[in-house]
């Protein structure tokens, strides 16, 4: 469905023009501006679509080029273009569009509108037309010369291993990513269509488009290596990006490696854990499920073939294979980029002629240059490098009529470059580091349908252990590129490999990569897209956050901030109150140094106590002597300490245990075990309290200390099988603690209690922060449903900040809690002056 708001961009006036727009007649594939030259198939005809994608990548599958005699604009199809290629995967009534960039200047504005207008109706294309320095600094500057190369390992050390970072060029790439999320607003219908992200140059534009579109439905292809914590954490706007990513519902890389130094990035720097569930991996986010996909990009099966049956094709190959016969060929087709190891690959095959003199005079590397893809003076040396070392080996080891590298410089055909595919025995890719690389792909398919001729369908790939295409082709000679022996080696194995083994080997890549084509990709990642995106409308979502650092918050439909008019309603009419409060988190915020409640605490707390119809109960997982002592002051507060273990209702009487019997042996069990973890753990500690032990590893490295704490899990509940304890894993900690002893079971006893002394509360405040608070929210929901509380009993479990919880309210902080607790103190007529707490979070509004 067209989105009323593209009619800025089509120029349309009235829905007649729109009619006209949906029922358009077919459209040739190849036009000029104005006028039509071509046919084949722009845009399907008839009815309106029931399904619309919007595809953005930087740069448009149109290919542009002006006239020099009419100067008229000719445009058609980049069928190479991958963002093309992936509309097989959709169904046929699935409307696609696609945003990005063109790969030509067009200066004029009038002639910029003009284009625009027709790509749209013709093609299904919006153009972002940026200007020439703006698109210099956003891809030359900050994506090729600094993230291209950080994303691919290498630091930025001096000028020559890239640029530095720049406040100006990432200003550049900010702004770059506004205009492509403009010019998406111009064509979404927000409540119907998918976005689909692609690449590294858009990693900024999920937040632009989440600020807007709360519910936007929005995935995000990633088609380079995401580099380890190590490497990405050296980026100065590394949260930023990190958050933006964050805001998609779906994040597609092509290895697991890559996702997994994805997670460790949020693990480390967000403090975000990952779920694997019915396999599939999710970060929960403010509420939002973020999923993660892992699968490889494949190649358009429908679209090589055809090269292949071109007699432009055969007749190509019929020329090479006079050009090579007699020679064992192999074929490196690469960028020229620092990164693909062209001169490493020629300097193992030096070695090999050198080890083996035998085959002087009859190998060939055959090595294709696809035109670079930015420019620069590491281009250059790349390209020096490379002819250098070509130029020395062949004046070693070449003679009359044979050369043993010969350099091909693209750009080449298409049916030239696939007759290279089909005489060449072997492919060599030999990448220091590369996202996907889909040439083994290619040469596989190839050779499948091109081969020799003999009848015997065969290929032998060599390939670097550093690329994402090495993990799927599991008959590949797997090397290291930077060890020129081990390639060499390889080389050798490949020429040297029977025929038998060969065709083994190939027919197990061309099942992979003929079942696994670009297609299955698309229709996969968009299944999971929209599966991802399910739940959009089941939750209330509104947006929090300034500029790069804003983020959408999801929620259940009955989950509401607690309203302190609300509350104090509620607790007026009431006279058997029980108000429950955990402390770390809920009373005192996370991180301070000194944990002892200030005066102002203890004032209110004793405003709410001294009052009779109250029963006010600090519930806490601390020890009950810190507790004790801390909260002396309050001598009508109940105290629960360690998780209900300990209990009592005034300071002036005793402490009861949960517990008939304190059998504490286990202790002597457990504790040697959990000192063994901590001293092969830097960083973590054990907090020994009276009925529990606590192993904690929030200090230690995220991923160790998780591996730690799952191992010591296994440990613990092996070596404690026969105890009555429970061994239970939570933030950051593992601890043991008899079984039966929660927060939860806490509440029940309270409400009983004062059941049996004729006070069936009548008010429930319980406020907690963390997963043992969920415990007494459930316990409190029970107690509901069962009906152990007075009639019309006024309930309010609230939980402290935006997350999902059992809880029906929610309060943003600990600021938010003293000033709902100073409210309902001053409801007890006994008002106390504002709380520093108070008084800052006042002016922080």
């Amino acid at each position: 469905m067209l989105s009323r708001s593209c009619f800025n961009l089509l120029n349309l006036d009235d829905d007649d023009d729109y009619s006209t727009l949906l029922h358009r007649t077919r459209i040739p594939k190849l036009m000029t501006l104005p006028g039509v030259i071509s046919d084949s198939d722009a845009v399907p005809s008839s009815s309106i679509p029931r399904e619309r994608r919007i595809v953005v990548a930087n740069q448009l599958p149109i290919k542009a080029n002006r006239e020099d005699e009419t100067r008229k604009w000719c445009f058609e199809w980049d069928k190479d273009a991958l963002v093309l290629q992936l509309k097989d995967g959709f169904l046929p009534d699935v409307e696609i569009v696609y945003i990005g960039s063109l790969r030509t200047e067009i200066d004029s504005s009038e002639e910029q509108i003009e284009i625009s207008q027709f790509l749209y109706e013709k093609f299904r294309c919006v153009p972002t037309f940026l200007p020439p320095d703006l698109q210099n600094k956003f891809y030359h500057g900050f994506c090729k010369h600094y993230l291209w190369p950080l994303f691919h390992y290498m630091l930025p050390l001096n000028p020559s291993h890239g640029v530095r970072f720049d406040r100006c060029l990432w200003q550049a790439y900010l702004s770059v990513n506004r205009i492509f999320a403009d010019k998406i607003m111009e064509v979404i219908n927000p409540d119907e269509d998918f976005i689909w992200v692609h690449d590294y140059h858009l990693m900024a534009l999920p937040t632009f488009l989440r600020k807007r579109f709360h519910r936007v439905k929005l995935g995000f292809f990633l088609h380079v290596p995401f580099p380890s914590s190590e490497i990405y954490r050296t980026l100065p706007v590394r949260d930023e990006i990190l958050k933006a990513f964050l805001n998609c519902d779906l994040i597609g890389f092509h290895t697991f490696d890559y996702a997994r130094h994805f997670l460790s990035c949020c693990s480390r720097m967000l403090g975000l854990d990952y779920q694997s569930k019915r396999g599939y991996i999710g970060l929960e986010y403010n509420g939002r499920t973020v999923t993660i996909k892992i699968l490889p990009v494949g190649i358009h099966m429908g679209q090589l073939k055809s090269v292949m049956s071109m007699p432009e094709t055969s007749n190509e190959v019929e020329t090479l294979k006079e050009r090579f016969e007699g020679k064992i060929v192999m074929l490196g087709v690469d960028d020229v980029d620092m990164f693909k190891g062209i001169s490493l690959k020629i300097l193992a095959l030096g070695q090999l002629l050198e080890e083996h003199s035998e085959l002087r005079g009859r190998v060939v590397l055959v090595q294709i240059l696809n035109p670079p893809r930015s420019r620069g003076t590491d281009i250059q040396e790349v390209q020096n490098d490379i002819s250098n070392v070509a130029s020395d080996l062949n004046l070693r080891y070449g003679k009359p009529g044979y050369e043993p590298v010969v350099i091909v410089t693209g750009p080449i055909s298409t049916q030239l470059k696939v007759a290279y595919y089909a005489i060449s025995d072997c492919c060599v890719v030999n990448a220091v580091r590369d996202g996907m690389n889909l040439m083994p792909y290619t040469y596989t398919v190839i050779r499948n349908g091109l081969g020799s001729g003999t009848g015997t369908r065969s290929s032998v790939i060599i390939l670097s252990e550093f690329i994402g295409c090495s993990l799927s082709l599991s008959g590949a000679i797997r090397v290291n590129p930077w060890n020129i022996e081990s390639v060499a080696e390889g080389m050798n194995s490949a020429i040297t490999m029977s025929e038998v083994e060969k065709h083994m080997r190939h027919e197990k890549h061309y099942k992979y990569v003929s079942s696994h084509d670009v297609a299955y990709w698309a229709r996969s990642f968009d299944l999971d897209l929209a599966r991802a995106c399910g739940d959009h409308y089941e939750k209330r979502c509104w947006g929090i956050g300034l500029g790069l650092g804003f983020r959408v918050v999801a929620l259940g439909p009955n989950f509401r901030k607690l309203c302190l008019e609300q509350i104090v309603c509620g607790y007026g009419k009431t006279s058997n109150r029980l108000i429950l409060l955990d402390y770390d988190g809920t009373m005192m915020p996370m991180g301070l140094v000194d944990k002892a409640p200030n005066d102002d605490v203890i004032r209110i707390l004793n405003c709410l106590s001294c009052d009779n119809k109250n029963a006010v109960f600090i519930v806490s997982g601390r020890g009950r002597d810190s507790l004790s002592q801390w909260f002396s002051p309050c001598e009508k507060l109940g105290i629960s300490a360690e998780h209900g273990y300990f209990t009592r209702w005034t300071g002036n009487s005793q402490w009861e245990s949960c517990m008939v019997s304190m059998d504490l042996n286990w202790m002597k069990i457990a504790l040697p075990v959990m000192e063994h973890y901590t001293e092969a753990t830097d960083g973590s500690s054990i907090e020994q309290k009276e009925s529990a032990l606590v192993w904690h590893h929030g200090d230690s490295d995220p991923d160790f200390g998780s591996c730690q704490a799952k191992e010591l899990l296994d440990h613990l509940e092996s070596v404690l099988a026969n105890e009555p304890v429970l061994v239970k894993r939570g933030q950051h900690i593992v601890e043991v603690k008899p079984q039966g002893v929660s927060k939860g079971v806490v509440v029940e006893n309270l409400i009983e209690t004062m059941k049996t002394k004729g006070k069936s509360p009548d008010f429930v405040l319980c406020i907690g922060d963390d997963h043992s608070d969920e415990d007494m929210f459930e316990t409190i929901s029970r107690c509901v449903a069962n009906k152990n509380l007075a009639e019309g009993a006024e309930v309010f479990a609230c939980t402290v900040g935006q997350k999902p919880s059992m809880a029906k309210y929610y309060l943003d902080d600990t600021f938010d809690v003293i000033r709902m607790l100073q409210g309902l103190a001053d409801a007890c007529g006994q008002p106390s002056k504002p709380t520093p707490f108070q008084v800052s979070f006042e002016e922080s509004i």
